[in-house]
């Protein structure tokens, strides 16, 4: 799908590009995912970090960083914000990381050659924000959890965009996002929360790069830097909105 999703993104970006659209697939396509390998790399030396300090590399909940870097809501929170990021890097066991990492290789090849890196990078982390603000702010009770899968819902609802604004048939992303969702809601321990609000917010996400600008835009106007900002603009909203959420439910709790 890389050529025919860049394309869709030389479109948005507007009459400013440099170059033909298919000079822009082809330079991207030859780019390597080195932020989707170091993405991979850090989750896997963390896992391991946790695994070794835990004496298990099946079983790694005993080790401190997962005591102090899962996401923990009601009041045990305790105003550790640091929580809302650190847990999306930690794993329970080996097959949940394997799994998260092997859907975050096969999603995010792709959309990084897309987006670019920096754009990638931001959709990603506000996909893993979104996330852990979703379960901030609506799971009852004290629960605690971990992983990736937030962030890569988030990536799940970009490539769904990207799918829908180039016109190409979205059945099959919609099926395994459905799957995974029915799959989040019959298998105890996953956090369905979680899940949903990395979707909305990737999706979102890709909806502001992709489609805001030309929705707001003229065509005479569609420059490469007014497009661009307002792409980014959108991002860093996100970005806040996640962070607002997540932060300010955990201060309400710790309040009450």
């Amino acid at each position: 799908m890389g050529q025919h999703c860049v394309d869709c993104v030389g479109e948005a970006v507007g009459s400013a590009r440099v170059g033909t659209a298919e000079s822009v697939a082809l330079e991207t396509e030859s780019r390597a995912p080195m932020i989707t390998y170091a993405l991979i790399a850090v989750n896997v030396i963390i896992y391991l970090a946790c695994a070794l300090e835990s004496g298990s590399i099946f079983d790694p909940r005993a080790s401190t960083v997962m005591q102090y870097g899962a996401l923990i809501t009601g009041d045990d929170f305790d105003n550790e914000y640091w929580r809302l990021v650190t847990s999306g890097f930690l794993h329970w066991s080996i097959l949940h990381l394997a799994v998260n990492m092997l859907a975050l290789y096969l999603i995010g090849a792709d959309l990084e050659r897309v987006f670019g890196p920096l754009r990638y990078m931001a959709v990603y982390g506000i996909g893993l924000l979104g996330g852990s603000a979703a379960v901030m702010a609506f799971e009852g009770g004290q629960v605690v959890t971990a992983g990736a899968s937030g962030a890569i819902y988030g990536l799940m609802g970009a490539l769904l965009v990207v799918v829908v604004r180039i016109k190409a048939p979205a059945s099959t992303i919609i099926t395994v996002i459905v799957i995974n969702l029915v799959i989040s809601l019959t298998i105890p321990g996953i956090s369905l929360l979680g899940h949903l609000g990395g979707l909305v917010f990737g999706a979102a996400s890709a909806a502001g790069v992709l489609w805001l600008p030309t929705a707001i835009l003229p065509p005479e106007k569609r420059t490469y830097r007014r497009v661009n900002r307002i792409g980014w603009a959108t991002l860093a909203a996100l970005l806040i909105l996640a962070l607002a959420i997540g932060t300010g439910i955990a201060v309400s709790d710790s309040i009450h």
